[in-house]
């Protein structure tokens, strides 16, 4: 029977890749917040772990000064992700929209995009990785969607084009 529950932990093991799991002891130095005060606007936010073990992603988006994002990003050592076809968040929103950014190298000047939607509540929001779109400074590029091998940057954003406090907790990334 033990041999039967390492079989099913090693086929899940294949089947996934973590890219974070937020805990208590989690290490989060290497997610840095960047707000539109990069270009002279005034939107603020922070990046903490609660007490749950929980990543919380706040602040307030303002639109003075020409402003209106915020956003938290994670770079990493070049993951190999060619086996894998979707991205999964296991997260709590606030009723908001929030764009999910990756990179797959972080010298590229544009992220891929897709956009998703928070209830409330706890969810586990899967994104097929195909269905981001390049973009560059919220303009899509013509350029073909995501279908790269690597992955070396994530990155949450909030810019709905209007001033809104906002609150975003995440659990978990997982590749699939």
């Amino acid at each position: 029977m033990q041999h039967f529950f390492s079989m099913i932990l090693l086929f899940a093991s294949l089947q996934s890749n973590v890219i974070f799991d937020f805990t208590v002891n989690s290490n989060i130095q290497n997610w840095s917040v960047v707000n539109d005060v990069v270009m002279g606007g005034a939107s603020s936010s922070s990046f903490a772990l609660n007490n749950n073990g929980n990543a919380v992603f706040k602040g307030e988006v303002s639109l003075e000064n020409n402003g209106g994002f915020a956003s938290v990003r994670y770079r990493f050592p070049q993951k190999q992700i060619k086996q894998f076809s979707t991205i999964r968040l296991r997260l709590k929103g606030d009723g908001k929209d929030y764009q999910l950014r990756l990179k797959a190298n972080i010298n590229e000047y544009y992220s891929y995009v897709a956009t998703f939607k928070t209830t409330g509540e706890w969810q586990n929001i899967t994104m097929p990785l195909e269905n981001f779109y390049p973009s560059f400074r919220g303009r899509k590029l013509t350029q073909p969607n995501f279908a790269k091998e690597t992955l070396e940057e994530i990155s949450f954003l909030i810019g709905n084009k209007k001033t809104e406090q906002f609150e975003l907790e995440i659990d978990s990334i997982t590749l699939y």
